[in-house]
């Protein structure tokens, strides 16, 4: 009797052991996964329905460039480059720039937080953006990937740096001296009087009245989109590439 019951208490413990071994497994796997906040685009995700709670085609923000948007975000937080990872920013340069062309979008909490105006670069086009460049002294925009960096008191005040992360398409600039900053031709009096706003040497300004606030929530860390449906930059972008083979 006492063996049988040496021998039931064993089988009880090695069930009790698989059982344990295999929920710290679970447990381990979890954990893992907490430390990256990953926006999944699938049709069955809480989150695909972003674009859709916030209503941002009504406001104007293409599809196609919020879905590369969130890959590209995606992306550069797998490889440990976002820090600020609680927001994104996309400028559609397939809008003209007398349209809130600026997203800022909170993430985690589901908000728009900026819905503003942004300039793009004297040499890429008047009312549209349709010429982009990574070459220093060429004024024009460059598209693509970027971290936002630090801040600094310049000659347009208060800005931002910016990270290119795309090799051969916005690499050059920080070295270009391309940052956010503010700017009086950004602003809808300029529109009125001109169909559209000024143009930088291919700084995203944004309006004075809005730019403190814009860069304190999205400087140190996050992932800014450059968007416009030109193929110079998908057939260019190693990141769009990427994102359409998966």
């Amino acid at each position: 009797m006492q063996t049988k019951m040496l021998k039931k208490c064993g089988w009880i413990s090695a069930i009790l052991l698989f059982v344990f071994a295999n929920s710290a497994f679970t447990v381990k796997n979890v954990m893992s996964k907490l430390s990256i906040t990953k926006i999944s685009t699938k049709p069955d995700s809480s989150q695909f329905s972003l674009y859709d709670s916030l209503q941002l085609q009504t406001l104007g923000l293409s599809r196609q460039a919020f879905d590369y948007a969130i890959a590209g975000y995606n992306k550069l937080q797998e490889s440990g480059k976002i820090i600020n990872d609680q927001v994104l920013s996309i400028i559609d340069f397939s809008l003209p720039s007398s349209a809130k062309r600026l997203f800022v979008i909170d993430v985690k909490n589901v908000a728009l937080l900026f819905n503003t105006y942004v300039s793009h670069g004297k040499n890429s086009g008047k009312e549209m953006a349709n010429e982009f460049s990574n070459k220093p002294q060429s004024f024009k925009s460059s598209l693509g990937f970027y971290v936002t960096s630090g801040t600094y008191i310049g000659k347009h005040g208060y800005a931002m740096r910016l990270i290119g992360e795309e090799k051969g398409i916005n690499d050059n600039a920080y070295n270009r001296g391309i940052v956010m900053h503010s700017a009086a031709y950004v602003s809808e009096a300029y529109i009125h009087s001109q169909g559209y706003i000024g143009r930088s040497e291919g700084c995203p300004a944004v309006p004075a009245k809005l730019h403190k606030a814009i860069i304190e929530k999205i400087k140190n860390g996050s992932c800014l989109f450059m968007y416009s449906p030109t193929k110079y930059y998908s057939a260019k972008s190693s990141f769009i590439q990427t994102i359409a083979a998966a």
